[in-house]
C-alpha cells in the first residue's frame, strides 16, 4: 500500500532567501516534504535584483509570469539574457547567476530547483555585485529655458532624467 500525501500549497507566507530577495513559499521540504525538487514564486520590483549566487549542484529552471527581466550569468556576470513574459530559462548547477528587473514594471518569476530547498547549496557570491554597476541606469542633470506664457519670464530648471 502506497503510503503517501499529497499537499496542497496555498498562497500567502514569504520567507527572505539567502539571495536578499523575498520569496512566495511553494513546494519544499518545509511545506510538503519534497526530498528531490521544490518550486516557489519570485516577485520582483523594478530596479530589484538578487545577491549573486550559485546553487551548488542543483539544477534551475525559472519561467517569467509576468514582465520581463535580465537573467546576469557567468564567472564574473559577463553574459546577459533577456527573458520575457511565458519564456523559461534553465540554469545548469554551479553557474554564477542573478535575475536583476532593469524594467519599469514588476516581473514574477516561478522558480524550480532539483533540490527539496531552494536554500540547499546556496552559495551567496556578494563580491559579484559590482559587476552589476555598469549596467545601472545613470542619471543626468541638464539645465533647460522655459518660458512661462503668463508672465513671459524665462527661468532655468534643473531637470533630472533618467537615461537607459
Amino acid at each position: 500500500m502506497i503510503n503517501k500525501n499529497v499537499k496542497l500549497i496555498k498562497p500567502g507566507n514569504k520567507y527572505l532567501g539567502g539571495q536578499g530577495v523575498t520569496y512566495n513559499a511553494g513546494v519544499s521540504r518545509n511545506t510538503a516534504g519534497s526530498e528531490k525538487v521544490c518550486m516557489n514564486v519570485l516577485p520582483m520590483p523594478p530596479g530589484v535584483h538578487s545577491i549573486p549566487h550559485i546553487h551548488k549542484e542543483i539544477e534551475t529552471i525559472a519561467y517569467l509570469l509576468e514582465g520581463e527581466c535580465t537573467l546576469f550569468y557567468g564567472e564574473k556576470l559577463e553574459h546577459h539574457i533577456l527573458v520575457r513574459k511565458g519564456e523559461q530559462i534553465f540554469i545548469p548547477e554551479n553557474v554564477p547567476h542573478t535575475p536583476y528587473n532593469q524594467s519599469k514594471n514588476e516581473c514574477i518569476w516561478v522558480v524550480v530547483h532539483s533540490s527539496g530547498d531552494d536554500q540547499d547549496e546556496l552559495i551567496s557570491m556578494p563580491e559579484l555585485t559590482k559587476e552589476l554597476d555598469k549596467y545601472k541606469s545613470k542619471s543626468k542633470v541638464r539645465s533647460v529655458k522655459i518660458k512661462s506664457k503668463t508672465s513671459n519670464i524665462l527661468s532655468r530648471q534643473n531637470l533630472q532624467r533618467k537615461t537607459e
